[in-house]
Parts: structure tokens; sequence; C-alpha cells
């Protein structure tokens, strides 16, 4: 089988991390199963889709390393809705409805009242609709069977039409709401497999009935349970978190789908640098039903772990220009976002302001850079320095290796020393020592 899935955003906004995560599993099946990724731009909503959400979502997903295969909006299909839309209604799977909202309210009210459910009662055959009043389109639900079908994250999922109301699928104004053209569009581009989440599971049952009707076989469902948001002062409202917030504060793509494709299966989180191999390990079957916890702080900690792996070749074209793999070899262990790589410039190569010591401090750093003039510095400058240090002040420990890393670097912590002091080299190295133990 050859397999299509889709994400189909609506460009009324940004991308936050629920959207996200559904096109990352609409994605990495079709990889999966080496088939085609559609994007479908559900831009219907005239009023509220703009061209500005539409490029954001496109340079979104690319940032995201999410590429589509073929790009579809909805405003350019109108003739192929107009077209089923009229041999649906001509075949009667459609009739025109003619109550207000405010009508349709009262009704429900008085249904609630009595005990019943709020289902939507059709006009009677020999209904006179009102005059100079425009219809809105209903689809009939055929009420003859259950509609049913094997969810691949939920399992057997079993609806009865009969408590059901009929769905609106067209407003008085002529314009769409989702359920018809969606399924109109799955259709015409093969759809295979439609990827969403839980609070679709209702919309997917009356679809199912749709595809019938325009005579296809209904794709198969997964329905995802919904992601919330982890309790903690580390935490955001999911719908400020998107593609915009993770590039300000330096996360890498892979540390935020690493996470999203593993979220609420059996599988271990961990960073993967690869969407192949994400892909490779998907699988519905892994996904319980129980809400995803999703937590900013988990994203911030994968990332640590993805940088403290990645090849220079990864990240070469994000870094400082002039910067050099072996320097990436000695900095990527103590990074936690890659915008700090570029703060490690003075250290290796510039200037530092001079730390405030205490005055024995200041005495050892002296004798430090005395030292260093004198040591070999080819081979393994750290550990000559410091086995020559023990040697003429007893210092060990802490009080050794302290205010050396304070005095070479301006910082408390930070990569081993023997890499570091040797790409410091000799000159600047004793410099930064003597003006230390200078104060």
């Amino acid at each position: 089988m050859s397999v299509t899935t889709r994400f189909a955003p609506s460009p009324t906004g940004r991308l936050h991390v629920g959207n996200i995560r559904t096109a990352l599993h609409n994605y990495l099946f079709a990889l999966k199963h080496g088939g085609r990724f559609l994007l479908r731009v559900d831009d219907t909503d005239a009023e509220r889709s703009t061209p500005e959400f539409d490029q954001a979502i496109r340079d979104d997903l690319a940032w995201l390393g999410l590429h589509s295969d073929a790009i579809y909006r909805q405003s350019e299909r109108f003739d192929l809705y107009e077209g089923e839309f009229a041999r649906l209604r001509d075949a009667g799977h459609i009739y025109a409805c003619y109550e207000t909202p405010e009508e349709l309210d009262l009704r429900r009210k008085i249904l609630l009242g009595r005990g019943l459910p709020p289902i939507y009662e059709r006009p009677v055959p020999d209904f006179v609709p009102p005059p100079g009043r425009d219809p809105h389109w209903r689809f009939r639900l055929d009420h003859g069977s259950p509609i049913h079908w094997n969810d691949l994250v939920r399992g057997e999922q079993k609806f009865d039409p009969n408590l059901l109301s009929d769905p609106v699928i067209r407003r008085a104004d002529g314009s769409w709401l989702y359920l018809l053209p969606s399924v109109i569009d799955d259709v015409d581009l093969g759809v295979t497999h439609i990827v969403r989440g839980e609070d679709h599971v209702s919309n997917s049952a009356t679809q199912i009935q749709m595809f019938a009707a325009l005579g296809a076989e209904p794709p198969y469902f997964a329905h995802e349970a919904l992601l919330v948001a982890a309790e903690g002062k580390l935490s955001k409202r999911l719908g400020s978190v998107g593609v915009d917030a993770l590039r300000d504060a330096g996360l890498e793509p892979m540390a935020l789908l690493s996470l999203l494709a593993r979220l609420g299966t059996s599988q271990p989180v961990e960073p993967i640098a690869w969407l192949s191999e994400l892909a490779g390990s998907f699988d519905f079957s892994h996904f319980g039903r129980a809400p995803a916890h999703f937590d900013l702080h988990d994203v911030e900690l994968l990332n640590s772990r993805l940088l403290h792996h990645l090849e220079f070749s990864a990240v070469a074209d994000r870094l400082p220009k002039g910067a050099s793999e072996a320097d990436w070899l000695l900095l990527r262990g103590n990074l936690s976002t890659l915008a700090e790589y570029a703060e490690w410039g003075d250290v290796l190569d510039r200037d530092i302001a001079t730390p405030d010591m205490p005055g024995d401090d200041r005495a050892f750093c002296a004798e430090a850079a005395a030292i260093g003039v004198k040591i070999n510095w080819s081979h393994d400058p750290w550990h000559a320095l410091i086995e020559h240090l023990k040697t003429f002040t007893g210092r060990k420990g802490r009080a050794l290796f302290h205010p050396l890393r304070l005095a070479l670097t301006g910082r408390d912590s930070g990569p081993e020393m023997a890499g570091l002091l040797k790409r410091i080299g000799k000159e600047r190295a004793v410099q930064r020592l003597a003006d230390a133990g200078a104060g």
C-alpha cells in the first residue's frame, strides 16, 4: 500500500507545539513507509486567513525539517467542492435548512428540558421554506447501521448515527465548513491515513459516511491523545510554545521533535539527530490513550544532550565565521544551546576581564604564570602546569583547579581545562595568569 498523509493547518495563526506534533507524526509515518507527506492549507475562512500566516506555517515547517511533497490550498479548489456538492445534493445526501442560530438554540434547550439528546430534527417532508431566507446545508447521515472503524491508536470505535446531528457543511453565505471539503480533498489527493487529535473522533464518524456518499473507501484513522501543559514554573501555555519561541530560545529543532515523536508512548525519550532515525521506530501501537504532558524544560534538557553528540557538519553553517571542527568538539559538551558557542569566542581568541580574586589566589596565579613560561607547551601543558604547582604550592583539589580556571577563562565552569589551555595558547594563557596575579 502506498502511504499518503497530510497536515492541514489553517493560516489563522502560528503553529504551536500541538500542531507541530500532528505534523511530525504525519511526516514520520509517511517517511517510514516511503510515502508522501502533503501540506494542505485550510484557508476557506477568508476573514481570518492571511498570506502572512500561510508563509509563517511554511517557514516553521521548513525550520523543523518537515518538508512536504506537495502543497495545496483549499481556496484554490472551490470548483472541485462545488461539483461534488452538486452531485451529493442531487443524490439526496445534502439538504437545505433554514433555521436561524437563535431558533436552533431554542430547540436544543427544549429537547434538553425534556430529557432528550439535543439532536437536530430534520424538516418534515412538506416543510415550506420561509420567504427571503437563504439556506444553510447539512449532510444527511444514514441512520441505518452503526459507524465503526479500527483506530490505529484508540482501537475499535463505534458510533450510533441516530445519536448524531446531521452536520452543517455549508453556511447560508456559501462559505464552507471544515467537514466536507476535507473529505473531498482526501479522496482527490489519495490520502490513505488521517493522523490527528482525539478531539476529531466524532468528526471522523460523520466523515466516514461522507466518504461512502462520494463512493470512496475511508482512509485509516489515528486519533492521538491531546497534549497538555505540564505543571510547574518552567511550563508555558501550549498555545504560546511555537517555532518562533523555540528559535528565540536557541533550541534545536531535533530536540523538540525527539520529544514529540515519543511523548505519550512507552518508548524512551532520547535525543535523536535525524528524522530518518525517528521514523524507523515510529509506530502508532506505542501510543497510549492518556493525555501526554508537555514541558518545555524537557526540550531544554534534550537540547543539551543533543548538542553534546552533534557532529560539526550538522552545525557548521550556524556557527560563527571561522569556527573549526576542533573548537566545536572542544566546546560542545558544555553547551546548552548553540548560541552559547559564540560566548566562548573571547575565551578562545580574545581578551577576557581579569577576575577579582582573594590575595592568596592572586599569589598562586602569579606563581602559575612564572611556571607557565617554563613548561613544555607542545604536548600537555595543563597537566605539566598543575604537577609543578602541586609541588611548589602544596595545593590540591578545588584550591588547585578553581583559581586557574577562573584566571584562564573568567568562568567557574566549562570544558576540560586540558583541551582549553592548549587551545588558548602559551602567550595568552601566561598573560591571563599574570594579570590575575597582579589583581
